[in-house]
């Protein structure tokens, strides 16, 4: 695993030891990052069940202006931490049940990643994606990872924009719905 482009292209990244996490590809990332051009420029992101870190951190090295990584997983936090200080390029770490999270008001974001457990019912990925639609700025993007063949969640507030496939993983790409 390795951060694909921008300032920190090359650098390798490392995955939490045993903690039953499966980073997306390199292969789908630099397909995910192409396929959103600039709009990751100056970007407030969030990374929700972020791992590793390594999207949020593909985000920081392509130019987002800033990262907020929520995780609450011992293996992935140590990892996580170790791969912000490889990348020297910041990112808050939030040590959080993503749920809980989202539950307490907060700042704008113009970009998401949502990379949660293969396992997390699809109910549960709807209601992560409700309590985050408040958060999204105008024409903010939500990027949903998850086991190809799952079943497309529905939220009021979010128009899907676009899915693809990568093997065995699914991005859907939402976009915020202006009322």
């Amino acid at each position: 695993m390795r951060v694909i482009a921008g300032r920190a292209k090359g650098r390798r990244l490392i995955g939490p030891a045993g903690a039953g996490t499966r980073p997306m590809t390199d292969r789908a990332r630099e397909a995910l990052f192409s396929s959103l051009g600039s709009r990751v420029m100056e970007a407030r992101v969030l990374d929700l069940f972020a791992g590793s870190g390594s999207i949020g951190l593909e985000a920081l090295s392509r130019g987002a202006a800033s990262v907020v990584f929520v995780e609450r997983a011992a293996p992935a936090l140590r990892a996580l931490r170790r791969n912000i200080d490889l990348v020297g390029l910041g990112g808050e770490i939030v040590v959080s049940d993503v749920a809980r999270y989202l539950d307490v008001p907060g700042g704008s974001v113009d970009l998401v990643f949502v990379d949660p457990p293969y396992a997390l019912k699809l109910a549960s990925v709807e209601s992560v994606l409700r309590k985050l639609v408040p958060r999204l700025a105008d024409e903010a993007e939500v990027v949903l990872h998850r086991r190809a063949g799952s079943e497309r969640p529905t939220v009021d507030g979010l128009q899907v924009i676009d899915q693809r496939r990568y093997g065995d993983t699914a991005l859907w790409r939402f976009r915020k719905e202006n009322p």
